[in-house]
């Protein structure tokens, strides 16, 4: 899933918990899959971060 299309699942994912309306366990799984597609975001922007870094020092 693309970095974007993971953002807006995760803010999906927050307005259905902020609502209310789901069941614990529904509440349990959806948070989950919003840590894991945190994860998977934080991973893309590091590697976003190594390869600006690895730009600049080309420029150097």
């Amino acid at each position: 899933m693309s970095f974007e299309k993971s953002l807006d699942r995760i803010n999906e994912i927050v307005a259905i918990l902020e609502k209310g309306e789901v069941s614990l366990e529904s509440s349990l799984e959806l948070y989950k899959e919003a840590v894991a597609l945190s994860a998977d975001c934080k991973k893309e922007l590091e590697q976003a971060k190594l390869q600006i870094k690895m730009i600049g020092e080309d420029d150097a």
